[in-house]
C-alpha cells in the first residue's frame, strides 16, 4: 500500500509585504470649508501669509497702491460721472404726419419739446423725423436756437401781459410769493422750465393746440420788461 503524505505549506517562505493604504483626508463639504482649504494651499505653496504679514514687506506694498494706484482709480470713477445737462426738457406732442407724394404717402413724425435752465431761458422746438428718437433730437436743437431770456421779478413776472400766437391767447398775471403756479397744459411746462415759480396764466384762446399754446406763452414773455431801476436818493439831491 502506498503512503499518501500530506503536503503542508512552507511557513519559511515570507509573504508579501502589503502596501501602506493612503491616508484619507476629509473632504470639505461646505462652499466655505472649499474655499478656506485652497486658500491655506495656495498660502503654504507661495507663503503669501508669511511675506503679508511682514510689517515692512506689507506696509511697502500698500502705501505703492495707495500712491501709485489710487490717482488712477480716482481719473476713473471721474470719467465714468457723467456731466450734468444744463437744460431740462419735456415733450409737449408727439404726432404722425404724412405727406403726399407722386407715388403715395410719406409717414414721418412730429415732436413738439420745450427747454429750460429753470433761471430765465426757455424755447420751444420742433422737428420731423422717420422715427420718433430722431424727431426729438431735431426739435431739442430747434429749440435750443430759439431760447429767449425772461426778464424775472424774484420768483414771478414783472407785470402783467398777453398774447396771441395763431388761434391761441394767453394772458399772464403776476401773483404774490407763495401762491404757486397757476396754469395748465403747454403753457405751464413753458413756464415751469423758465423758472416762474408763482404766476397765474389764463388761456383765452379756445384752441386745444399745444404747439400754439406754447408758442403764445413764447410771445407773452418777450413782451415782459424789467423793471427800471430807481434812482437813489443821493443822486436826487444833487441833480435837484
Amino acid at each position: 500500500m502506498t503512503e499518501e503524505k500530506e503536503v503542508q505549506p512552507n511557513k519559511d517562505t515570507n509573504p508579501e509585504p502589503s502596501t501602506p493604504t493612503a491616508e484619507v483626508k476629509p473632504v470639505a463639504q461646505t462652499q466655505d470649508e472649499r474655499a478656506q482649504a485652497a486658500l491655506d494651499t495656495f498660502s503654504k505653496s507661495t507663503g503669501a501669509g508669511q511675506r503679508s504679514s511682514g510689517g515692512s514687506a506689507g506696509q511697502g506694498g500698500g502705501f505703492g497702491a495707495r500712491k501709485f494706484g489710487g490717482a488712477r482709480r480716482n481719473n476713473d470713477r471721474r470719467s465714468m460721472v457723467r456731466k450734468k445737462e444744463e437744460f431740462q426738457d419735456q415733450t409737449l406732442d408727439m404726432r404722425r404726419v404724412a405727406r403726399v407724394m407722386a407715388g403715395g404717402k410719406r409717414f414721418s413724425f412730429r415732436a413738439t419739446l420745450v427747454i429750460g435752465d429753470g433761471r430765465g431761458r426757455v424755447g420751444v422746438g420742433v422737428g420731423k423725423g422717420l422715427d420718433v428718437q430722431q424727431a426729438i433730437v431735431k426739435a431739442k436743437r430747434d429749440a435750443q436756437k430759439n431760447l429767449i431770456v425772461v426778464p424775472m421779478n424774484k420768483r414771478t413776472i414783472p407785470h402783467e401781459v398777453e398774447a396771441k400766437f395763431s388761434a391761441a391767447r394767453i394772458r399772464l398775471k403776476p401773483a404774490k410769493e407763495g401762491n404757486g403756479l397757476v396754469a395748465g397744459g403747454a403753457v405751464r411746462a413753458v413756464l415751469t422750465l423758465a423758472g416762474v415759480r408763482d404766476i397765474t396764466a389764463k388761456a383765452l384762446g379756445r384752441t386745444p393746440n399745444k404747439l400754439t399754446n406754447a408758442l403764445a406763452a413764447i410771445e407773452a414773455l418777450k413782451k415782459l420788461k424789467g423793471k427800471k431801476r430807481s434812482m437813489p436818493k443821493t443822486e436826487k439831491a444833487i441833480t435837484s
